[in-house]
């Protein structure tokens, strides 16, 4: 345990002391701790940003960014085009950080990547800051590598997706919910129901899966009468819909016509797109579940269901190398305190990421269309697991050897009346220093059979650490088996976990620290080295998965397509010499008309986009089915003359404002566009005949 100081410090001193522990590590860390914990931002630094220039962004929503950033309506909307015809099938606050960025820095991939790199290192920061004040520096230390070197995150980081900026958030929201636990302070559990809030505006419902648990982990753990705490999470839980709800209540309020269309819903209302698109119709056959268009589920991915979805061959070795340890951790840890008083924090600490991983796999296992990249969101409860883990363990493991010492060996205690806190002394600081005096009470004096079952039981629990590095060790070899990607990795693995438990498991009384530090270190290696593999592979184009569906490693349906060479990334402001040559067709020909052309689906429409912010009317959304513009709304703008050209294709289905074009307009030849042959796309205008 860290030395506590006998004499409190000054006041000014205090609030110096308050304002490092908000942005920096506490003044009584230990000495390699700040050069550990910079060591791993910067390797997660340069596994998030490498090669940005040519960032994975996807390619739906690589679009809607640059339009965001050339109109206010489209920004606040999430409007596909800069036009703010039609939405993205999304809310868009993952988005606006983008947008912004695109906005400061111009239309570069690397603009549009860099917010999702710099939320991928804030959750390594902030997750650090959390685990250390629940667990200490140690577990605080392995919880950082483990997320850092989480396969999927670093595909996803690296991308334009929502779930990095979910993660940040909901992370953040845990973070606030432990303080609020701790300190009986209503503030922080306020704080908790924003980031909570502010979750949803990026993934909607999923941000949503961890209330049930974090009301249950306060309601069990947080001081103060039972009444009080159940009004407080009330309060609590009213912010966190107040904040979720804000977007949805103003597009609900604001005018049809002063909005774009809602994409994802047939009666272009908000709530469908939140509760229905993005809701039900992920647990339901029935795809017009809530107002949601039809054929919702049907375009959805398949597979990536049921109880073993966290364990297939390809999500797996995106996320669930810890998996078997995170479940150990959370069973021990809170096992082992059992018989405390029911306000422990360490015991709340397991309770609150074992729930958050528990409630994300089941989840999982009962919706549909899963893409591998949506477990990203439970890197964190297993990052957490992983460091509070093997540091309960680590403890265990040496209580036994303490135990063993002589009397004389022992190191010397402060007394106990120099540590308690005196008057003023800010109570925070006791939780950062690792001790607590309301839920460390002095040992009561125990008789001789007590003592000898106590020994007996420490004698077995050391011997949980260096099986948990085998088990964590040996699970790596089960997951890269089916693939046997990295298995030049494997024998230095095996190597390592060998070193690290004959190392623990052979320690005597006269074994040299240093000997067990090397053991412990070389058991922790054997865990990471070949997640690590997986991980940094995902820097090669070729392992990271499809813009639309990052991952990392030859896994999932992107890798088995193109088997020998990397898929092309879409990158802003780099159309295809087809798109140039069809934007410039169009450029040329245009006479004040709104609409630079119509499309059909958004398929159609997003290299235009990414290469050129212009007014498009996406027609269909992102699946090609919801029902905008009708036809009848299609035949207007041309008669207003704000439309003339439409370019349809036969990858997306057939609709009434399709039909209309081909029935209306005249088809252009390819080579009048600068193409041989159309392929699956047709150019028609749709002017009036003169």
């Amino acid at each position: 345990m860290t030395a506590i100081p006998a004499v409190p410090p000054t006041g000014a001193h205090r609030g110096r002391q308050a304002a490092n522990r908000r942005f920096s590590l506490p003044e009584d860390a230990p000495r390699w701790e700040r050069p550990a914990l910079a060591a791993v931002l910067a390797v997660a630094t340069v596994l998030y940003s490498w090669g940005i220039g040519h960032a994975a962004l996807h390619p739906f929503y690589g679009a809607a960014i640059r339009s965001m950033a050339g109109s206010w309506r489209a920004f606040f909307f999430g409007g596909l085009d800069a036009g703010g015809s039609i939405s993205i099938d999304k809310l868009p606050g993952a988005f606006w950080p983008d947008a912004v960025s695109v906005w400061l820095f111009g239309p570069h991939t690397w603009a549009a990547a860099l917010p999702q790199v710099v939320e991928g290192v804030l959750t390594v920061w902030l997750l650090h800051r959390i685990v250390r004040a629940w667990a200490g520096p140690f577990a605080a230390l392995i919880a950082a590598l483990v997320l850092t070197l989480t396969p999927v995150t670093v595909a996803l980081n690296r991308a334009t997706i929502p779930d990095t900026t979910l993660t940040l958030l909901l992370v953040a929201a845990a973070g606030a919910l432990q303080k609020a636990v701790r300190t009986e302070r209503l503030l922080p559990l306020i704080t908790c129901g924003i980031w909570v809030g502010l979750a949803f505006q990026a993934k909607m419902l999923q941000a949503w899966l961890v209330l049930p648990v974090f009301a249950a982990v306060y309601q069990l753990v947080a001081p103060g009468a039972p009444l009080k705490r159940a009004l407080r999470l009330l309060l609590g839980g009213a912010v966190a819909l107040a904040v979720s709800c804000f977007w949805i209540l103003i597009a609900w309020a604001t005018p049809a016509a002063n909005r774009p269309y809602l994409d994802g819903t047939s009666d272009n209302n908000p709530f469908a797109l939140v509760f229905g698109y993005n809701g039900l119709s992920r647990f339901s056959s029935d795809s017009t579940a809530f107002g949601a268009v039809a054929g919702t589920a049907a375009s959805r991915t398949t597979g990536n269901t049921g109880w073993d979805m966290l364990i297939n061959d390809t999500v797996g070795p995106q996320v669930a190398w810890f998996l078997p340890l995170a479940v150990l951790a959370t069973v021990l840890g809170v096992a082992r305190r059992a018989g405390r008083p029911r306000t422990d924090l360490t015991r709340a600490g397991f309770l609150l990421w074992g729930g958050w991983l528990a409630m994300h796999a089941l989840v999982f296992s009962v919706s549909n269309g899963n893409h591998a990249y949506y477990t990203a969101v439970i890197a964190p409860a297993l990052a957490a697991l992983a460091g509070g883990g093997l540091a309960l363990f680590h403890s265990e493991y040496e209580a036994k050897y303490e135990a063993e010492l002589e009397p004389g060996d022992k190191p010397k205690q402060e007394p106990r009346d120099a540590q308690e806190p005196e008057p003023g002394y800010e109570q925070e600081t006791w939780y950062e220093l690792g001790w607590d005096p309301r839920y460390d009470p002095e040992p009561e004096p125990r008789d001789e059979p007590e003592q000898a079952a106590e020994h007996e039981a420490v004698g077995r629990r050391h011997m949980v650490l260096p099986a948990a590095i085998a088990l964590t060790a040996a699970w790596a070899l089960v997951l890269d088996w089916p693939t046997r990607f990295v298995s030049w990795l494997l024998p230095v693995a095996v190597m390592l976990a060998l070193c690290g438990v004959v190392g623990l498991w052979s320690r005597g009384p006269r074994t040299s620290p240093r000997m067990v530090h090397a053991a412990l270190a070389a058991g922790i290696a054997a865990t990471l080295v070949v997640p690590a593999g997986w991980a940094v592979s995902g820097l090669d184009p070729l392992y990271a998965g499809a813009t639309a569906s990052p991952m990392a490693g030859p896994v999932g349906k992107s890798y088995n397509e193109h088997p020998h060479h990397a898929p092309r990334r879409k990158g802003l402001d780099r159309p295809s010499a087809r798109d140039a040559a069809l934007l410039d067709y169009l450029t040329t020909h245009r006479r004040g008309e709104k609409y630079l052309l119509a499309t059909q689906a958004a398929y159609t429409a997003e290299p235009l986009l990414r290469a050129k912010s212009e007014p498009i009317l996406v027609m269909g959304g992102f699946t090609g089915s919801t029902p905008f513009p009708t036809a009848q709304q299609l035949g207007n703008l041309v008669t207003a003359h704000q439309l003339r050209y439409a370019l349809l294709t036969t990858e997306r289905p057939t609709t009434p404002a399709t039909t209309w074009v081909k029935s209306h307009c005249t088809r252009i030849r390819p080579t009048a566009y600068g193409l041989r042959a159309d392929g699956s796309f047709t150019l028609y205008d749709c002017a009036p005949q003169r």
